[in-house]
């Protein structure tokens, strides 16, 4: 049985994060390393810092930039190149190729439906290349529309988990938002025809206060029993707070049976709590992804769907 690499690409300023979770795994190897980009010995797996994967990985070694230019025409139609070194090599091997449509993806609307490979130059000679990846956009970058009504720009975690996995609640659901103001969330749910319950000392946006969808309660979100509140078929947390904090608030949730979905946001404060990550990692039927619209969070979710198209692509 042949050895196994996959690539991992990190997100924008991640590289450490992506870097110290493979080396978490005793069963993966760095190969190597282009900035971003890592290039990995072992078996396939789900990196919560991982943006994009390349499923193949290869490596040729080329003359010239019309050399490079015939192999990777050889092997697919569609390429995105990650430019770790030698940019003007890269740009001048890309515009020999077709080209990729700049996409502003919509709210909900379908995915790109193409293969797109990766490619990247290790020096002047040697290029690696896949032409499976597990993005349609390139090196898995997606830009949402924007809309300039929502409360906060907080509606776009939502907005890109929502179009990118194709799951979220259904109208007439009941959403239960914790930590909700100014609003954010609470529209993107109210708009879906969701009824909400939205929860925070702090006041919701004019716009989402005469909203028949939404019961707006003035609480401390880690002072409110699951009790309180019945069964839900959604649970939001986009709180700011410590992520072993936010997994207490999620066990409580869990142990009460109320909950069906849950999707949180799990934010860093300075570096990043692989211990307590590992811990939400273990939760049943998780599932963490970095979303291109996150800083340094990453969001978990708990349910009965597959989450991520990443891996069904």
């Amino acid at each position: 049985m042949g050895v196994t690499f996959t690539g991992y690409l990190a997100p924008a300023d991640f590289a450490e994060d992506l870097k110290t979770e493979i080396l978490l795994h005793k069963d993966l190897k760095i190969l190597h390393q282009f900035e971003n980009l890592f290039l990995v010995e072992g078996p396939f797996k789900k990196l919560c810092w991982s943006q994009n994967e390349w499923l193949s990985p290869q490596k040729f070694q080329i003359k010239s930039i019309g050399d490079a230019v015939k192999i990777l025409k050889a092997h697919g139609k569609w390429w995105a190149p990650y430019s770790a070194t030698l940019h003007r090599r890269v740009t001048l091997i890309q515009e020999q190729l077709p080209k990729i449509k700049s996409i502003e993806q919509k709210f909900l609307a379908p995915l790109p439906d193409r293969q797109l490979g990766g490619w990247t130059l290790q020096d002047a000679e040697t290029l690696w290349l896949s032409p499976t990846t597990t993005s349609s956009f390139p090196n898995g970058v997606i830009t949402m529309s924007e809309n300039k009504i929502a409360p906060s720009r907080a509606y776009q975690k939502l907005w890109e988990f929502f179009t990118r996995t194709g799951h979220r609640p259904q109208k007439g659901d009941k959403c239960l938002d914790l930590g909700s103001s100014p609003g954010g969330w609470t529209w993107v749910l109210a708009e879906l025809g969701a009824h909400v319950v939205s929860v925070d000392k702090a006041p919701l946006a004019p716009l989402l206060q005469k909203n028949p969808r939404i019961q707006s309660l003035k609480k401390d979100a880690f002072q409110l029993k699951p009790q309180e509140i019945g069964a839900i078929d959604w649970l939001f947390s986009d709180i700011i707070c410590y992520p072993d904090k936010l997994l207490e608030l999620v066990q409580i949730w869990r142990a009460s049976g109320l909950v069906k979905n849950m999707l949180c946001t799990i934010k860093f404060q300075g570096k990043t709590d692989f211990e307590t990550l590992q811990k939400f990692c273990e939760l049943p039927d998780s599932q963490i992804l970095h979303l291109c619209c996150n800083k340094h969070e990453l969001t978990w979710f708990q349910g009965s769907c597959p989450l991520d198209k990443r891996s069904q692509s």
